[in-house]
């Protein structure tokens, strides 16, 4: 009986956790963006002309120009040196690390940089795991990596942000029918999640 309340408690959690903690966020950004940002406009605004909502949309203007201004050089520069100097911090460098790779991890940028999800074969064993393409060229590859043989692909493990990029024989691979959100989820979540359907490639 315990076991059984136990599982659903669990399913229960599994279930709102993500919903939560995405509502949460988008609650904390509009609050701290109509707080801060809202405060400062009213410094410049007569109380007549301010209405509610207007910290939010300069909060979401401001992580908009944001955005735009990572796609210039002198400003990407200027943030690598704000890194390095982050990096250099005994503390602060190993909790930025892992909020930036987690980001990173689910980033736009971080999925155009795979090529291809494939499935790896693991010996002679039968089993296989789910993996992604970095790279498919040896030009690219180190120099002692070089094999026109051979692909780089990244393993991820589950559960955690972190995997390993091996060299291995393109025998060894074969392409996988995922797209790369779909299959970043699958694999940090263990599979628990299940793969999406494809409802339109069932309709022949």
């Amino acid at each position: 009986m315990m076991k059984f309340i136990s599982r659903n408690i669990l399913a229960g959690l599994v279930t709102i956790l993500p919903v939560v903690l995405t509502l949460y966020l988008l609650y904390w950004f509009a609050v701290t963006a109509e707080t801060a940002l809202g405060g400062m406009i009213r410094w410049f605004l007569p109380a007549t002309s301010y209405w509610p909502g207007m910290g939010l949309i300069a909060g979401l203007l401001v992580v908009f120009l944001l955005g735009l201004l990572m796609h210039a050089y002198v400003f990407q520069r200027m943030f690598a040196s704000g890194e390095r100097l982050l990096y250099r911090m005994p503390l602060i460098k190993t909790v930025y690390r892992a909020i930036r790779d987690f980001f990173d991890y689910f980033s736009p940028a971080s999925k155009k940089e795979f090529e291809q999800v494939v499935a790896v074969n693991i010996g002679d064993t039968g089993m296989q795991v789910i993996g992604f393409v970095t790279q498919a060229l040896p030009e690219r590859l180190p120099e002692g990596f070089r094999d026109d043989d051979s692909i780089l692909v990244y393993l991820p493990l589950s559960y955690m942000i972190g995997g390993y990029a091996v060299l291995m024989p393109r025998s060894a691979v074969r392409p996988l029918d995922m797209n790369m959100e779909e299959a970043m989820r699958f694999t940090l979540t263990a599979g628990v999640t299940g793969a999406a359907a494809h409802p339109d490639k069932h309709d022949d």
